[in-house]
């Protein structure tokens, strides 16, 4: 199995493509637009190279830098929401999403645990 068939991976490719399509006034382009989009694609980054990693151990490190990147996106978002940039922070798909990187953190350290013994 590879990454590309996580949900995880597939529900984070979704919000980086929806953080794409949103429009920021121009004065942004650099500043929270910017960071909001490298935030986004660090999500579903970070959960490919966990995959690429040799042991399950260094793939929870790297799905844990994904959800740390996804409450950085949500703040940010908020941000974007509390100055009129957006209507929409995507509360649901965060949330949907926190929930599997959750789900795929546990599921990856019992995997681990039960090789150790």
């Amino acid at each position: 199995m590879s990454y590309k068939d996580l949900d995880a991976w597939k529900k984070s490719m979704g919000l980086a493509k929806a953080i794409y399509s949103i429009k920021f006034p121009d004065k942004e382009r650099f500043g929270l637009e910017s960071q909001i989009r490298r935030c986004a694609v660090s999500i579903p980054s970070n959960i490919a190279e966990g995959d690429g990693r040799f042991s399950l151990k260094e793939s929870v490190h790297f799905i844990r830098i994904a959800k740390g990147s996804l409450y950085e996106l949500e703040t940010q978002l908020i941000l974007a929401k509390e100055l009129g940039y957006i209507d929409d922070p995507l509360e649901d798909d965060i949330g949907h999403l926190r929930a599997m990187l959750i789900n795929l953190t546990k599921s990856l350290e019992t995997r681990a645990s039960r090789r150790e013994t």
